[in-house]
């Protein structure tokens, strides 16, 4: 899969969450994960939650042509990961 952002979005996500972009392939890696629309401004949207290293995170992105655009990476909200927890804890 093709990867892409906006350079001064991942420079913020950096700064302010210690989150790389770089690591958006672990969303689509295989492993469990919620996907979610999440349109806005009337563009298709996608949130993706997933259990990385024991933690949970979002990440907000769209199709761009072939490539994934990422839009945002987060710590997942406490209700995003009690849905993950739901589904796959049990």
């Amino acid at each position: 899969m093709i990867f892409e952002w906006d350079e001064r979005k991942r420079e913020v996500t950096l700064s302010e969450r210690a989150l790389v972009f770089v690591d958006a392939p672990l969303f689509f890696d295989g492993r469990p994960v919620i996907v979610l629309p999440s349109s806005r401004a009337g563009e298709e949207r996608w949130k993706t939650i997933a259990e990385i290293e024991g933690a949970y995170y979002a990440l907000v992105w769209m199709w761009r042509g072939e490539a994934v655009r990422v839009i945002s990476m987060r710590r997942a909200h406490g209700d995003e990961e009690d849905a993950y927890r739901a589904i796959y804890d049990g």
